[in-house]
């Protein structure tokens, strides 16, 4: 059977970590098992069970502090996972080989390695490899939409990191629950956003048409809005963790990506009401049906 992942994906502050341990917490509500591995070395702490942790292997303060090296941060950072992946058999040792697993990874929030450095697409083929099936979660904070142009430039980060990876894509505006009730009623214009009409909305916004730049940083939106269309990113789900019917719908949009589910076994009826017999012994109306025929 195969075996199932999330690359949750998005830039520093977009609330990674906290939907982990949301779909963690969600897991344990349905009675499903959720894993999480960080990939992170410059994580500092948890609010989910860690289920394996890169900086067993390294942390970015090994390269940081490193004499010959020299790193800051964000070199720092690149040279952790590229060290990473000249050792994935560690991530394998780690991840076991039971069959029907769900992972979430954790991933760090320097967008350069999802867009030009090889070391996430390295990741995705090894993982496929041993018979997962990934899809990227990609989170945007939903605060950062103040903006049209600021959004335009997150789709077209989320779109970069889609191509490199070439997996499928569930983008999402997190942090809604942090938003005021008049701004999350702004929020429908971009779960389902027309890229052209941002656009001009950001080019109604420039107060001085004359002036050459803004002419053609007006031209520049509207060249960027087709690249978005022309590539159907324009779909986006948004997350309010204070509401559990937002997480169940997204997960529903996930599980659907990856098509888990889809290889287990059809149970009987019996089978299903055995599963859900109350912890008092009273099975539910169906089976008492059965048993009094």
């Amino acid at each position: 059977m195969p075996r199932y992942a999330q690359l949750v994906l998005g830039p520093a502050g977009s609330g990674k970590s906290t939907y982990c341990s949301s779909m963690v917490k969600h897991g344990e509500a349905i009675r499903r098992t959720i894993n999480v591995v960080n990939l992170d070395p410059a994580a500092e702490h948890f609010d989910y069970p860690v289920f394996a942790d890169i900086r067993e292997l390294i942390e970015l303060d090994d390269a940081m502090d490193d004499k010959e090296l020299h790193f800051g941060p964000n070199g720092g950072l690149i040279f952790c996972m590229e060290y990473f992946e000249r050792n994935l058999e560690w991530l394998q040792g780690q991840l076991g080989d039971e069959e029907d697993d769900y992972f979430l990874f954790d991933c760090p929030g320097q967008i350069e390695l999802y867009t030009h450095v090889p070391v996430m697409r390295r990741l995705v083929e090894q993982l496929q490899n041993w018979n997962f099936h990934i899809c990227g979660v990609f989170l945007i904070d939903s605060q950062f939409c103040v903006e049209q142009s600021k959004f335009l430039a997150g789709m077209l980060t989320a779109l970069s990191s889609m191509i490199q990876l070439e997996i499928p894509f569930i983008h999402v505006l997190s942090k809604v629950d942090l938003l005021s009730k008049k701004d999350k009623r702004k929020l429908q214009k971009y779960t389902d956003p027309d890229v052209y009409q941002l656009a001009n909305e950001e080019d109604s916004h420039q107060t001085n048409p004359k002036n050459s730049f803004l002419s053609k940083y007006r031209h520049l939106n509207k060249a960027l809005a087709n690249v978005i269309y022309d590539y159907s990113l324009v779909k986006f789900y948004t997350l309010d963790i204070s509401e559990e019917d937002s997480i169940t719908d997204l997960l529903m949009q996930i599980d659907l990506s990856i098509q888990y589910g889809e290889d287990h076994d059809v149970k009987e009826p019996r089978e299903m009401d055995e599963e859900n017999e109350n912890d008092d012994g009273v099975h539910d109306v169906y089976n008492n049906d059965v048993d009094n025929d």
